[in-house]
């Protein structure tokens, strides 16, 4: 028996969200497009993995790239970061044309990357970690503040690494250490949060630390796009999703239309 991928964690079902899911999607409807991808195309050495991806993101909403182990999700994300020495397409960013773009030069102009392999400095403290990560503060095209953190509000968002400040990287769990990858990414001030697989292998209680952070962050206006293969925790935070099988978009649609389409959760999102 085929079932969609779930955590145990989240227990608040869809449909209690599907009303707020619905005003935000069409609050963000007229939104500034910050991410605009088409015709993306990437390879692994001779392996093509990605074919003619297209997607975009809006200012303020949370976009999920949603499928099975190894449809393309975590690439995906690579490619749109630079990250992949073999690629083609297009990749525009707050209206710019960074396709050729080295990845350092792309987190300069505001694009925030959450590796699924958490990247602390093990010998640095919690703060010093964060520290790491601190860029100006940055404002919208349009002049307005964008959304810019300190270490404090940030540990606002999260009150356990508030409780940890002074304690190593490499003696924190691996839940705490994706907290901390989330947060020192967050210091950089981007525009957009790239996300990779946040809930994949941390303990349930993390999980739904997690889910509360992002859903903190899209109140704050954030605007997000995260890879996903549990289907009830994108659901849970995301307005819109994109999903993914063997490389190629197969649907795209709001969380609520996706969340009501059995044959599209039957035929990618099951295991």
């Amino acid at each position: 028996m085929s079932a969609v991928m779930e955590h145990p964690s989240l227990s608040t079902p869809p449909s209690a969200t599907s009303a707020a899911r619905k005003a935000s999607a069409t609050g963000t409807q007229g939104a500034q497009t910050l991410l605009e991808v088409s015709g993306l195309n990437a390879w692994y050495g001779a392996a093509h993995i990605l074919f003619d991806v297209a997607l975009n993101v809006r200012r303020g909403e949370v976009v999920a790239l949603m499928g099975r182990n190894g449809a393309g999700k975590s690439t995906t994300l690579k490619a749109v970061m630079g990250l992949l020495s073999r690629r083609q397409g297009q990749v525009k960013f707050l209206g710019q044309d960074i396709t050729g773009q080295a990845p350092f030069e792309v987190a300069r102009i505001g694009l925030g990357f959450v590796p699924e392999d958490r990247r602390v400095f093990t010998d640095l403290t919690v703060t010093e970690n964060l520290e790491v990560g601190r860029q100006p503060n940055r404002q919208w095209p349009d002049g307005s503040e964008a959304l810019n953190w300190t270490p404090a509000a940030l540990y606002e968002l999260f009150p356990n690494l508030g409780q940890m400040q002074n304690r190593p990287g490499g003696q924190m769990s691996g839940g705490e250490q994706q907290m901390l990858t989330v947060a020192r990414t967050l210091m950089g001030n981007p525009f957009l949060v790239l996300l990779d697989e946040p809930s994949e292998g941390v303990a349930p209680v993390i999980v739904e630390q997690m889910a509360h952070m992002i859903l903190a962050l899209k109140a704050k206006g954030a605007s997000i796009l995260l890879s996903e293969q549990n289907v009830h925790f994108a659901e849970l935070v995301s307005d819109r999703a994109y999903v993914l099988e063997k490389g190629q978009i197969k649907y795209e649609g709001t969380m609520a239309e996706l969340a009501a389409n059995d044959d599209v959760r039957r035929a990618y999102l099951t295991v």
